[in-house]
């Protein structure tokens, strides 16, 4: 091990070990603990205003049809009927619900309410009335009528001469490679170095395709949002986003307002797992609240949630690879054909992350990606945690254990002979950008082999092939797969934050990075307090309202950690430079000048000879006696680094042949998120996103009959419960980032992206059968085994 990941810090902080932290490197009692154990924590819904009304939306019960009228006479009548919002009464704006920064690489191609409907579940009208009851009730009785048009149900067939076009309207546009005229949201084509030639001296070169699902993000709180006018008649829209200032944007486009007449407010998130990174319902209560002066609700069900929010692009990618006959990748190809649904929301970058967060994994000499994202009129993709990652890790590490499987390698041995290492650079960063080209990037620091070796040891790798099988219809396995992903987008992140001095020697933290349930309120309060030197009680935080604190650009992109958490520490770094300063003004006001550098320790500057004053004899100085004035500061990051976490996934699992059904006996997940700021909350999110997955692995997808979804309940979708969860081990490796904050990294997203390949090679070694396609139900593993037993090939896309 290095010394750099043996303990030693380098750079700004080099006086520290990790065992020296104070504040960080420690699991401290979440600054949000209180109120939540006593049911204050407040979210998005838990407020009744005076006069507001209650909104339900009238849903399109057609995967693709033109409306021809809207008769809402009959819903006008039903009383307490407010107002009724439809397409012929409300602006024609095209935008995107991604909540991406300006400019969005996203379509614009969406609008408020479509003169054309693309999915079972799309906008038609929108009743504001004075109860639920009554908004349901007048939403159900409007007359519409519809042009009837041939649904386009499979991305294979989308780009055919001939398929129906899903975007014909001329306001449509996107990014280059967008071609609406062949339902192409997004494409693209990259290559780095000479691959067809590495292909051609390859001793093996295999090719497979790979199919995964949609999966939708189950978070526990529905979309809702509340709006109003505050005394200034300035709308006010109080929300469940991951995205803030985002909102703000979007909404001020489509509603046509300045930005300067909306403040959005983010109470407690329960759950975003980025279906909240789309501006999804905000704009409708807000243009009740503009048209009629009243409050304005709108809470989706959970049906609702399903059939017309977002959820994973389901993919069918092509990987192929080029080794030597001793197990050295030399080139490596990726193809992906992604369904987008009706609307291109993240349509380009979520899938250029399917390739960014994986090809460079594997050290090769040359690379090549294409990627066609095409409309159809199914469920609608969108941003969901590991942001394309969690697609294409399923199918690199299934097809890089085929790889080794060919050459008679251990799949483990194999992997670390070609992983990519510090000092390496990511070939790949440049072509894959967000929406253009990238800034480059060299790994500077990296704990995958150590990720390997400590989780080969706690899955007891060395078993693998010798396990005994418990009964004659079960039979067990061990899977592993690598991992890595990235801390916010290079280039184009931003954040920042504001921090002022209080008598007390307190300090009040002003943050627009948005707490959705991560623990980010006390990771970056655990930051402010290590810079500052003061225990964590004395860090009041205040986070996401675009009002009173400064720009962030949000909850996604494993960014919170890594670049809100630098501009934390920025800001704090300039207020200890202003205690500093304030220290030697009041010694020297009284004859007592230091004649050396001062430092912080304990909540004092001190001075080389030992005296001391506290932060707060300072504050009380500046603020009443001596050079008045108020000691803050703030502080912006944005970084052209994005510095990648690293994990290895290991899994054993049992297989009753004779039902299907595969069961997780024991999980184990090693990661490298650099200095963990608070170990056990970094060891929730590995929990929590591997967990999230299971199903994905194993159970979870969403069932349509001509464009309807049928899975859009809890009881039809078969999500993983605390009851299915197996025994977990994770693993924190620690490295030291040079460029986060205190040596830290990313640990959001990367557990998201281990359970599909690790359990899919894991049932492939109890089976000696080769699934491709997830979920791998009871019914695909069932006809698999007999499919084996009848001397058929032992692989199965089905």
């Amino acid at each position: 091990m290095s010394e750099q990941a043996g303990g030693w810090d380098t750079g700004a902080d080099s006086l520290h070990r990790y065992d020296d932290y104070t504040q960080i490197n420690r699991n401290q009692r979440r600054v949000d603990a209180l109120k939540l154990a006593l049911g204050k924590g407040t979210f998005s819904d838990d407020i009744d205003l005076p006069g507001m009304l209650h909104l339900k939306c009238l849903w399109s019960p057609h995967a693709h049809a033109r409306i021809t009228s809207i008769d809402t006479s009959a819903a006008e009548k039903v009383p307490g009927v407010v107002t009724i919002l439809h397409h012929g009464n409300v602006p024609r704006v095209p935008y995107t619900t991604a909540g991406q920064g300006h400019p969005e690489p996203s379509p614009y191609d969406t609008y408020m309410f479509p003169k054309k409907v693309r999915f079972v579940g799309d906008r038609v009208a929108c009743v504001a009335a004075e109860s639920e009851l009554a908004a349901a009730r007048a939403a159900r009785l409007i007359r519409v009528e519809y042009e009837v048009l041939e649904p386009l149900l499979d991305s294979r067939r989308a780009m055919d001469p001939g398929a129906p076009i899903v975007h014909d309207e001329p306001e449509a546009s996107g990014l280059p490679g967008y071609d609406k005229e062949r339902n192409l949201a997004a494409s693209m084509e990259v290559f780095h170095g000479d691959y067809a030639a590495a292909f051609a001296k390859a001793d093996l070169v295999l090719e497979h395709e790979y199919e995964v699902p949609y999966q939708h993000q189950c978070a526990l709180e529905p979309h809702v949002a509340v709006t109003w006018l505050d005394e200034d008649n300035r709308l006010v829209v109080r929300v469940a986003t991951q995205v803030p200032f985002h909102s703000r944007r979007i909404l001020a486009r489509v509603l046509g307002i300045p930005v300067s007449r909306i403040r959005v407010i983010k109470p407690r998130i329960g759950g975003g797992f980025g279906g909240k990174q789309e501006i999804l319902i905000d704009d409708l209560p807000a243009m009740v609240t503009l048209r009629t002066g009243r409050p304005a609700r709108l809470f989706f069900t959970r049906r609702e949630e399903f059939s017309s929010s977002r959820a994973r692009h389901p993919q069918i990618l092509r990987w192929k690879t080029g080794v030597t006959k001793d197990g050295v990748v030399l080139a490596q190809e990726l193809e992906v054909l992604a369904n987008t649904g009706p609307y291109g929301a993240h349509a380009l970058t979520v899938q250029g992350c399917t390739a960014g967060k994986t090809l460079p994994l594997y050290k090769a000499e040359g690379y090549r990606f294409i990627m066609n994202t095409v409309y159809t009129n199914l469920a609608n993709g969108g941003a969901f945690r590991g942001y394309g990652g969690p697609q294409g890790f399923f199918a690199m590490e299934a097809h890089m254990s085929e790889v080794a499987e060919r050459l008679g390698l251990d799949p483990a041995d194999f992997r670390t002979k070609n992983l990519i290492g510090e000092g390496d650079e990511n070939p790949l960063s440049k072509a894959l950008g967000e929406g253009g080209e990238g800034p480059p990037q060299r790994i500077r620091s990296c704990g995958i082999q150590e990720c390997v070796a400590q989780g080969k040891a706690a899955i007891g790798w060395e078993r693998r092939g010798k396990l005994a099988d418990p009964a004659p219809h079960l039979r067990r396995g061990l899977g592993m797969a690598c991992l890595m992903h990235g801390s916010g987008i290079p280039g184009v992140d931003m954040a920042s934050a504001f921090l002022k001095l209080n008598d007390d020697g307190s300090f009040n933290l002003h943050v627009g990075a948005t707490e959705i349930g991560t623990g980010s309120d006390t990771i970056l309060s655990q930051i402010a307090a290590e810079a500052l030197q003061v225990p964590l009680h004395k860090i009041i935080i205040y986070s996401s309202d675009t009002d009173m604190t400064p720009f962030d650009k949000g909850a996604y992109a494993s960014s919170t950690t890594y670049i809100s958490g630098t501009s934390v520490k920025k800001a704090c770094d300039g207020v200890v430079e202003q205690l500093k300063q304030a220290a030697f003004e009041i010694w020297r006001h009284h004859g007592d000048p230091s004649d050396g550098p001062l430092t912080i320790a304990d909540e004092h500057v001190v001075r080389p000879d030992g005296k001391r004053l506290s932060y707060s004899e300072i504050c009380l100085s500046t603020f009443y006696e001596h050079d008045q004035h108020q000691i803050m500061d703030h502080g912006s990051h944005m970084s052209m680094e994005s510095p990648p976490p690293f994990a290895a996934h290991f899994a054993e699992v049992e297989v009753d042949v004779e039902t299907g059904a595969v069961r997780v006996l024991r999980y184990v997940a090693a990661t490298d998120c650099g200095v963990p700021i608070h170990p056990q909350n970094c060891e929730g999110q590995i929990e929590g996103g591997a967990v999230t997955m299971l199903g994905y692995a194993l159970s979870e997808d969403f069932v349509f009959a001509g464009g309807r979804l049928l899975s859009d309940t809890f009881r039809d979708y078969k999500q993983f419960t605390a009851l299915d969860v197996p025994e977990f081990t994770p693993i924190l490796v620690k490295t030291f980032e040079p460029s986060g904050p205190f040596g830290a990294k990313s640990v959001a997203e990367i557990p998201t992206d281990g359970p599909g390949p690790t359990i899919a090679n894991a049932v492939s070694n109890a089976l000696g059968v080769r699934f491709r396609k997830l979920p791998i139900t009871p019914e695909r593993v069932r006809e698999a085994w007999l499919a084996k037993q009848q001397g058929q090939p032992a692989s199965t896309r089905a």
